[in-house]
């Protein structure tokens, strides 16, 4: 026989692991110091820039 699953936990427990990989998309994103967020911004701009002037218009 197969094992008796209590839905509702398992959605509880879904949702934990959701919470958990949203939070340390967070953490990754917003908790750093604001010369750092300021850097990579610089670095993504310089790196859509370069990519732009190499695209070729048709």
């Amino acid at each position: 026989m197969a094992e008796i699953v209590n839905l509702r936990g398992k959605r509880k427990a879904q949702a934990r692991v959701t919470a958990a990989a949203k939070a340390a998309e967070n953490r990754a994103r917003f908790g750093r110091a604001k010369p750092a967020r300021k850097l990579d911004a610089a670095e993504a701009a310089r790196a859509a820039a370069e990519l732009a002037g190499k695209k070729i218009d048709r």
